[in-house]
């Protein structure tokens, strides 16, 4: 069984990375070669999850995932299984690569991870845990404006790391309706800090071939001709989604997979829940059913 030092290990995590965070900006040649060794130490990570993509070989590195949905429709738990799924070591059937994960939502539960990685770990040992969190980075935001200092004190972090190639962001979407009122009637000032956040983003994914998963909250009803703009394949169950875009131009024009998620109310089964998986630049869609047990995401 877990220790009982379990909660002890995100903060040290956290600790560690913030130190690195605020550690002297590297030298333009040690940078360069930081850099380098990263691209050519990046893992792939088309197996991080077949099942949810629309197309084979997905995702690479460079791309932008939306997870899209109501609340209580699984994306937070779909992001424990992707963490899972990184931190595992490859002896485990992981990829064992790092992950950053910015938690805007405080819906991080270090508790629900751990059980996860015990239920998937043939060695459950503390020691192995302690290795698995290890891959782990944790940072907390509040606001926008925390957010975008976040970002900007990252690039140091991922040089230094080769291996740390995903970003999970839960959620960009957190500060919508603060920043809408704090902008007042300008939509350039209530969209200010968002656009530099997609911005300082896109670069991060750009610059250090990183994978960026981000989720987003059905805010917005769907007008009558939403769809058509998203699903020019005008496939049968475009009604399935309830989506409006709401957040800034920038974002839309970065996201290269948008995954829609909802609960399936009719199955009777309260775990259960399907994902409607789109590739935007291919125009593919796929749709798939998954549920929540007590060992993570089954497809």
């Amino acid at each position: 069984m877990w220790g009982g030092r379990m909660e002890m290990l995100p903060w040290n995590r956290a600790r560690v990375a913030f130190a690195d965070l605020e550690s002297p900006v590297l030298s333009l040649p040690g940078m360069r070669a930081k850099l380098l060794a990263r691209l050519e130490g990046r893992s792939s990570l088309k197996n991080l999850e077949p099942y949810l993509f629309a197309e084979e070989g997905s995702p690479v590195h460079g791309d932008v995932i939306e997870f899209h949905g109501a609340e209580g429709t699984g994306k937070t738990e779909m992001l424990y299984h992707l963490i899972a799924r990184c931190i595992i070591p490859k002896s485990g059937g992981g990829l064992e690569v790092e992950v950053m994960f910015i938690d805007t939502d405080y819906h991080f539960d270090m508790l629900r991870l751990v059980t996860i990685l015990e239920n998937r770990l043939a060695q459950r040992t503390e020691e192995m845990i302690k290795q698995c969190l290890g891959r782990l980075f944790l940072v907390n935001c509040n606001s926008s404006t925390q957010l975008l200092l976040t970002l900007y004190s990252l690039e140091n972090l991922f040089c230094a790391h080769p291996s740390l190639c995903v970003l999970l962001l839960d959620s960009i979407s957190a500060f919508y309706w603060i920043d809408r009122s704090n902008g007042g009637e300008s939509l350039t000032l209530q969209e200010m800090n968002l656009k530099k956040c997609a911005s300082f983003l896109e670069k991060l994914v750009r610059q250090h071939h990183l994978v960026l998963f981000a989720t987003t909250q059905t805010l917005m009803q769907k007008s009558a001709n939403s769809a058509e703009g998203f699903f020019p394949l005008k496939l049968p169950h475009e009604t399935d989604t309830d989506y409006r875009p709401y957040l800034c131009k920038l974002w839309q024009q970065m996201v290269t997979h948008r995954i829609f998620f909802s609960k399936q109310c009719s199955s009777g089964n309260s775990n259960g829940f399907t994902v409607i998986s789109c590739h935007l630049k291919r125009n593919q869609v796929v749709k798939r059913s998954f549920s929540v047990a007590e060992c993570g995401v089954q497809f």
